[in-house]
């Protein structure tokens, strides 16, 4: 099997570098021990975690002022790790999770490149029992309903980590299951707005999707 073309960007912050090295695009596969056909992930989805997405800019920027400060943080399904890394500079608590199996190694890979301290990684899928990940102040993530049953499945994931006050921070494309995901969170007892991002001109193409906040 061919091996992975990679390549190197440098994404800007105001004045903060973050640097984060990624597939070249989302065609590329390599999966030589079949770990993730184990894991239920096909050839087509194999490449979506190891690009920058739209809405994992629009979460990082929507970070990059946010206060942090004494909060416990989760990234749920990381990917590429952006935020993760972007909080990482800010000397955030930060811990990140993703199910692909190579998530990590890109991760370490880029906490290198930025020169910063150790994250905390755990692969788990949102189904997993036991993750013994904690329970966190503020989980966020980016473009993670892609199906319908997502809504049930994350939404109690969530809840499992949230702390009695918690605030989630996520970022939808509009891939149009958010609804259903926000009746489940209200049903967990969260409260619920959403929003249009800011101004977006570090994204090539306009942004449709929204930035979901519930709390509890």
């Amino acid at each position: 099997m061919s091996s992975l073309r990679i390549c190197y960007q440098t994404i800007e912050f105001d004045e903060v570098d973050i640097h984060v090295r990624t597939l070249r695009d989302n065609q590329q596969y390599r999966d030589d021990d079949g770990i993730a056909e184990k894991l239920g992930i096909s050839s087509a989805t194999w490449p979506l975690f190891g690009v920058v997405w739209d809405s994992g800019l629009v979460l990082s920027h929507f970070l990059f002022d946010f206060n942090i400060a004494g909060k416990r943080i989760l990234e749920v399904g990381c990917g590429i790790g952006l935020a993760s890394l972007l909080l990482n500079h800010r000397c955030a608590d930060i811990t990140a999770t993703d199910y692909h199996p190579e998530a990590e190694n890109f991760l370490l890979e880029n906490i290198k490149l930025n020169q910063g301290k150790n994250i905390p990684f755990v692969r788990t899928g949102w189904e997993d029992e036991k993750s013994d990940l904690g329970q966190f102040d503020l989980i966020i993530g980016s473009d993670l309903l892609y199906e319908r049953d997502h809504a049930q499945i994350l939404s109690l994931f969530i809840n499992q980590h949230a702390k009695n006050n918690c605030e989630v921070i996520i970022v939808d494309p509009g891939r149009g299951n958010h609804a259903k995901f926000s009746k489940k969170m209200v049903k967990l007892g969260y409260s619920h707005t959403q929003t249009k991002p800011g101004a977006t001109e570090y994204l090539v193409q306009p942004f449709r999707g929204r930035i979901l906040r519930y709390r509890r």
